[in-house]
């Protein structure tokens, strides 16, 4: 373009940019409801250091190898997880979009073409006999070739906001979708933790009905020499056998259970149930207590909350975008480019061609659309409000929930632990009082019923207890925080 921009257009270009302004409310947070201290911890004695849940790692602290290494195996291998990665790297990639917008486009035009049209001319004609002349017009056949280049450029510079408004909520939604991506990694750990200690449990009930099976195996052979002996009737080997065949069939059960119970964990690590075994292990029956953190934090650390949060900036964000509807849209365009008839043309200055331009579009009646569009942002963003506050009133209730079940739980596991050892003493004194023959069979099947149920509500207190630390960490945020969302 000869010349350059005239410094006149320079100065408008320059005042446009620098004069532009964000329309719309700015971003504040909105407040939510806490409390200075949980209701459900009174008396709380954190029993293992925080840094295990501050690095993310909080299964580590029920201290079990082979849970340890299927955990890390879903925050890579997990499919729902996978899905959250890709919907935030989709949301990332709609910022960059967006930003695009900040800049002018810039496009290049090649021509060349090469054609055959025809032109009119008169020719004199003379009339027959010679006695005078008059004129035809006669079509001409002509051949012409053109080359053309340019450069075309268009930029509508965000005066009122509109596109940093739109980059502002996207980039907040961003945030939102690394955090759904943190809290579907958390939901899948914690799942995996609560299916792997229902295995372990199951693997206990199986080591008890095993148990089981075997001390009715006894009290069959001991009743039939019984029976033989003449101190029971035939009708107590017959109950012998039907407690027998009853706890056999109870063990059978357990196995079903368990096989899809390592199903649904293969599941969560991304793979196939025949490519996952999980060989049965010892018991542990202590139940770790996780570390609790102050209220006041947990509105940093529940990426659900964050979720909920960034939600709401994007929401207000969106309110000056519509806003910014009210005003012109002013459109810089300019091309420069080249145009001859023959190559050795194209690049003298005589076949220079250039334009520049301005150009401003405001809608003057819309019979309140403009107007409805921003009360429907305020009114989702309002929605969005509600939301955030609602997700951290159900974090609260979620901590106290498990606060309360941890420490009923331990109760009630002392009571049972009390009633098994009392139903372990019953069954020793009425086995004893059986061989003697002072007492029928019926006495010691109470009793050993008595014992079993007794070490199956021991179990069932003990996976209770399991559950709720697992969800307790969880509620806490698994060790996350909003440090830990993308800036960019």
């Amino acid at each position: 373009m000869t010349g350059g921009v005239p410094k006149p257009w320079r100065a408008a270009v320059l005042a446009l940019v620098l004069g532009g302004c964000a329309v719309g409310p700015d971003y504040h947070r909105p407040s939510a409801p806490t409390s200075a201290a949980f209701k459900e911890a009174a008396g709380w004695t954190p029993s293992h250091p925080v840094d295990a849940l501050d690095k993310g790692a909080w299964w580590s602290m029920f201290g079990d190898p082979e849970l340890n290494g299927l955990e890390q195996r879903v925050a890579t291998s997990n499919q729902t997880v996978k899905q959250f990665e890709a919907a935030y790297r989709q949301a990332h990639d709609v910022v960059a979009e967006a930003r695009a917008s900040f800049f002018p486009t810039v496009s290049a035009i090649a021509n060349a073409q090469r054609s055959r049209g025809a032109v009119t001319t008169t020719a004199p004609t003379t009339t027959r006999g010679g006695t005078g002349s008059t004129t035809t017009t006669v079509p001409t056949p002509t051949i012409s070739t053109s080359y053309e280049a340019a450069l075309e450029a268009s930029w509508v510079p965000d005066l009122w906001g509109k596109v940093r408004r739109t980059v502002e909520s996207d980039k907040a939604l961003a945030q939102a979708s690394a955090a759904d991506l943190a809290n579907a990694k958390l939901a899948a750990q914690a799942s995996l933790a609560e299916d792997y200690f229902q295995l372990r449990v199951l693997d206990e009930e199986a080591r008890l009905y095993g148990e089981t099976v075997a001390g009715y195996q006894r009290l069959v052979k001991l009743t039939q020499d019984q029976v033989r002996e003449g101190t029971q009737p035939q009708s107590a080997v017959l109950t012998a056998q039907t407690q027998l065949y009853g706890a056999q069939a109870s063990l059978i059960a357990v196995g079903v259970m368990r096989a899809q119970m390592e199903h649904a964990i293969a599941i969560l690590v991304g793979v196939t149930p025949a490519d996952l075994t999980i060989a049965p292990q010892p018991f542990r029956r202590d139940v770790p207590t996780p570390p609790l953190t102050l209220p006041s934090t947990l509105l940093e650390r529940r990426p659900d909350i964050a979720a909920a949060e960034r939600r709401v900036a994007s929401g207000n964000a969106l309110i000056g975008v519509a806003e910014a509807a009210y005003f012109p849209d002013v459109t810089l365009s300019g091309d420069y480019g080249i145009a001859a008839s023959s190559l050795g043309q194209l690049f003298k200055a005589s076949s220079t061609l250039w334009s520049y331009g301005a150009s401003a579009a405001e809608t003057l009646l819309d019979f309140g659309l403009r107007r409805a569009q921003v009360r429907a942002a305020k009114a989702q963003h309002d929605q969005d409000v509600a939301v955030y506050r609602q997700t951290v009133l159900t974090a609260f209730q979620g901590v106290e929930d498990e606060l309360a079940a941890l420490r009923i739980y331990q109760q009630e596991q002392e009571v049972v632990l009390l009633a098994e050892q009392a139903a372990q003493q019953t069954v020793n004194l009425d086995l004893d009082e059986f061989r003697e023959g002072t007492i029928d069979y019926t006495t010691v099947i109470a009793a050993q019923a008595s014992l079993e149920s007794a070490s199956l509500t021991v179990l069932t207190t003990i996976e209770s207890r399991l559950n709720a630390s697992v969800l307790l960490v969880e509620n806490l945020g698994g060790g996350w925080t909003t440090t830990d969302l993308p800036r960019g």
